[in-house]
């Protein structure tokens, strides 16, 4: 998209130079931003492999509406996004009688976003019913992954309670009694606005954030319900309609094996509210327009799930949908990020020519591609993984890959969006441009579901040295690298070499408690090594039906620059970048051909 006005000069009278006229005519410098567009359809990248991804039947069938979000994405839920951030949600304590009651009042905007994802979209349920945008059984786990991926590109917030919504449904689903499941299942994976149950998770206290098992919520046993007594301190959707909740029954042990779980609803049976008051909202720097808020339990009523000594255990089963979760929404905001540089430097000129053919911004915006698109590979077989979950390897691989892409995709959108906001210079700082809040909410991506620590620390301590979930990811990589036909025998040693020496690393790092400082770069070099290999099959097998190969060349940058990282500091190793650059900043497609020759020149 090139929207720069032809002529950088007109002429006028000095006195009307501070005209209407004048001031229009200047403002036309200005570059635009992604408004207006459709995001399914300018995501070249994203269509391309979900040829590789997904069946052609399937395919096919949800097509039309990727498509149709993404024009509602640059469009009415653009101005939808924008208003709900100006409009946050507003916690009434009383009524106009006096009467508690702790509405959260949502701003219309925001009322319809959830129309957009639930209603027409069913983002919620998708994977967890059949019937959901016409497809007759439910519909595999990477299709709701890529919904949720283009729906991030404008709004992040609501992505929240929509994916809460069907891992909280399935935690019923597995662990409620029969009279629990049928009161609330079906309406909280339900289109019908009027029937729908939004969902809720209550588990952060003041005594422990990660530290889970430091939660001091009180469940008293009540004939066959329970009451529970105590703070939650971080609530997400706190006016949900329906809440999991972790708390310690009387007298159970200290510590994670001594929670259970428990569904907690905000109305009881007879139609009033439960026992549990919000407190306020809370002032959050990003992802402003869903309510976060603290809540003071007083004997609410509450629902046990499963055995009251695997509470922990039986939440920790949705950590993987979590977390691929939070992955699509990190691979999602980085495109919008990454696509908001390009239109800014093609649009702006600066020093006689566009921003974008100056040398040192064209290696920046790579610096942005990169991340942008190893998380885009990352979250899409991480998500086709997750459709055979049941199965031995796919556990292990699943177990590994949720933690380190989690940790290191969510880290990169930061970064991603802070170079996308430089990109655009000043205007990026104003709250008018879509980069502040990009920036806002890339930052709440690293805290939610475990900080980078946690999250590193799991992949290291627990995937590795517990369960050796490793050996069949590394399996895996070594068995794809070995039947990429079409990769040059060099560049196949190096990447061969690259895996083997990244899961050395990690296995050494695990194997000692002492090493634990290193947790976090051995998790990104897990993170890089699987991306590496990632892209350059992807390539490889887009260049087979006389695609597009340029994701061998970022195999390439991924390998160079990520993994390894310890490129020589001189410029004739270098030459092949300046080449690679001018191809992937252009929307051409790249032979197989050409790709290959600078993987090894």
């Amino acid at each position: 998209m090139n929207y720069q006005h032809p002529s950088s000069k007109f002429t006028m009278p000095t006195e009307q130079l501070a005209s209407r006229e004048a001031t229009a005519e200047r403002s036309k410098k200005l570059a635009p931003d992604c408004a207006g567009s459709n995001f399914f359809e300018m995501d070249h990248n994203l269509q391309a492999l979900l040829l590789q991804y997904i069946d052609g039947a399937l395919l096919d069938h949800i097509r039309p509406h990727l498509d149709s979000l993404g024009e509602l994405c640059g469009n009415e839920l653009h101005d939808l996004a924008d208003a709900s951030e100006r409009h946050p949600p507003v916690l009434r304590q009383r009524d106009r009688y006096g009467r508690d009651d702790e509405t959260v009042e949502y701003h219309p905007a925001y009322q319809r976003m959830e129309e957009i994802a639930y209603a027409r979209y069913g983002i919620h349920a998708m994977s967890y019913r059949p019937g959901v945008l016409g497809w007759p059984t439910k519909l595999p786990p990477i299709v709701k992954y890529v919904f949720q991926y283009i729906f991030s590109q404008t709004e992040f917030g609501l992505m929240c309670p929509v994916n809460i919504a069907g891992s909280s449904s399935e935690l019923i689903r597995r662990y409620g009694s029969d009279e629990v499941r049928t009161r609330f299942v079906d309406r909280m994976l339900s289109q019908d606005m009027n029937q729908l149950y939004r969902a809720a998770q209550f588990m952060t206290e003041k005594a422990g954030g990660s530290d889970v098992g430091a939660a001091e919520l009180v469940a008293a046993r009540d004939g066959e319900n329970w009451r529970l007594w105590g703070e939650k301190w971080f609530c997400s959707n706190v006016s949900g309609d329906v809440v999991v909740v972790l708390a310690r029954p009387e007298g159970a042990q200290a510590g994670g094996k001594g929670l259970g779980l428990f569904a907690m609803p905000k109305h009881l049976a007879d139609g009033t509210r439960n026992a549990y008051r919000v407190v306020r909202i809370k002032d959050k720097l990003g992802s402003k327009s869903m309510a976060s808020g603290e809540v003071r339990l007083e004997g609410a009523v509450a629902y046990q799930l499963g055995d009251l000594n695997r509470g922990l255990k039986q939440m920790l089963e949705m950590v993987n949908s979590s977390r691929v979760s939070h992955l699509a929404r990190a691979a999602g905001m980085m495109r919008r990020c990454l696509n908001e540089a390009l239109v800014a430097t093609r649009n702006r000129n600066a020093f006689g020519k566009s921003v974008i053919d100056h040398p040192l911004m064209r290696r920046q915006l790579l610096k942005l591609m990169v991340p942008t698109e190893q998380a885009l590979s990352a979250l899409l077989f991480t998500a086709s993984v997750s459709a055979n979950e049941d199965q031995p390897d796919a556990q292990k691989i699943l177990r590994i890959m949720t933690p380190i892409c989690k940790y290191r995709a969510c880290r990169d959108n930061v970064t991603v969006a802070t170079g996308s906001m430089e990109a655009r210079g000043g205007n990026g700082y104003i709250e008018d441009w879509p980069n502040a809040k990009l920036v806002r909410d890339a930052h709440l991506g690293v805290l939610w579901d475990g900080t980078s620590n946690i999250n590193a620390l799991d992949a290291i301590h627990r995937s590795i040295k517990k369960e050796q979930a490793h050996l069949v990811l590394q399996q895996d990589l070594e068995t794809r690298l070995k039947r990429a036909e079409g990769l040059p025998g060099q560049f196949r040693t190096r990447l061969e070499n690259g895996v083997r020496q990244a899961f050395a690393f990690a296995a050494e790092v695990a194997a000692e408690p002492d090493n634990e400082r290193f947790c976090r770069l051995a998790a990104g070099q897990l993170y890089h090594a699987v991306t590496m290999v990632l892209l350059a099959e992807e390539g490889l097998r887009a260049a087979a039906t006389g695609g597009d190969a340029r994701r061998l060349l970022l195999a390439r940058f991924v390998l160079e620059h990520r993994l390894q990282n310890n490129a020589p500091l001189n410029i004739a190793s270098l030459k092949w970048e300046e080449a690679a650059i001018d191809l992937l900043l252009d929307d051409g497609p790249i032979s197989l051909d050409r790709a290959t020759t600078l993987l090894v020149a």
